[in-house]
């Protein structure tokens, strides 16, 4: 079954590469979001929120995993290969490599015009932080921070999931990675009921965005640190971000790049003083943005790669068993 999984993930990870998600297509994710909006408005109040939001998750899961379970145990009744087929395009859902590099590359093509309106607006798509005065650096920092983090969460971390239990795993872990981008703040509405969803998306997280930074450092060289160099800024700075998991993508880039990343960022004109990671050797520049997509690409792909390896040596070492 574990060939089935990784044969899934390669043409899954092909498919999103080429296709991406096309707006005009259904996808699984706006129906995910739309049942936890749902479970928000009629759980989220009372004495016991933490409870509640323990419970909707449970329920979104369980929908999510029952259902998707169901489609892929019908496919493959029909035949191997179209069960295979099938875990590929559900698991190419909960991919966006191709839409990682658009939105990376929608807000570097006016950057490179010097239209900084333009590219601010572009920019407050894919961030929470204000953007409406950043100045060219800020901005190049917006978008590479969101590259880097989302590496793990957009793509590997399906990725590894789905390996290990095809489209439902895959699927259980865009369902919560949904719930935390959706309840799971510290606030005065979530830090009680989005609790159960944060602290579930840290664990999914955890082995991923560490083998991501990894692999990072390994994909890419850099014209500024040697391996070693990269892999003490790697281990020094992750630990320095507020997620126990974002900081590992982050610091691998900013050290590949020769550039600093976090800083000081504003959301609703509130200050947020972000950890600094890497060594600030160059200015960001417009420039950085199409290398963290490159970046993006290799380590992914070398995940990809080591997938198949961890499932060729899971399978021959049982073999001898």
């Amino acid at each position: 079954m574990i060939y089935h999984h990784l044969f899934a993930v390669t043409l899954a990870f092909f498919l999103d590469l080429l296709i991406g998600d096309p707006p005009n297509w259904p996808h699984p994710v706006k129906w995910i979001g739309t049942m936890i909006s749902k479970l928000d408005r009629a759980f989220n109040k009372g004495r016991f929120k933490k409870r509640n939001g323990l419970f909707m998750l449970m329920i979104v899961l369980s929908v999510v995993i029952v259902v998707t379970g169901l489609t892929v145990y019908l496919a493959y009744r029909i035949h191997p290969l179209a069960g295979i087929l099938w875990e590929a395009v559900v698991i190419s859902t909960t991919i966006a490599q191709k839409g990682l590099k658009q939105a990376g590359l929608e807000v570097c093509h006016p950057l490179n015009e010097q239209d900084f309106p333009e590219a601010r607006l572009k920019l407050s798509y894919i961030v929470g932080r204000d953007t409406a005065d950043l100045d060219e650096s800020e901005i190049v920092r917006g978008t590479v921070e969101t590259v880097a983090e989302n590496t793990s969460d957009g793509v590997t971390a399906p990725m590894f999931w789905a390996a290990i239990g095809g489209a439902p795993l895959a699927m259980m872990y865009r369902a919560i990675n949904t719930c935390d981008s959706m309840v799971g703040y510290k606030n005065d509405k979530y830090a009680q009921f989005g609790w159960a969803s944060a602290k579930l998306d840290d664990i999914v997280n955890w082995i991923p965005s560490r083998l991501t930074g990894f692999l990072m450092l390994l994909s890419s060289k850099s014209s500024y640190h040697g391996l070693g160099g990269r892999w003490k800024i790697l281990i020094k700075d992750a630990k320095k971000h507020p997620s126990p998991n974002s900081g590992w993508c982050e610091a691998g880039v900013a050290a590949i790049l020769g550039v600093q990343l976090g800083g000081l960022n504003m959301y609703k004109g509130v200050v947020s003083d972000r950890a600094r990671m890497g060594v600030p050797i160059v200015p960001l520049e417009a420039k950085h943005i199409s290398k963290s997509i490159t970046i993006m690409h290799r380590s992914s792909f070398l995940f990809l790669l080591m997938l198949w390896l961890g499932g060729l040596t899971f399978v021959i070492t049982n073999s001898w068993l």
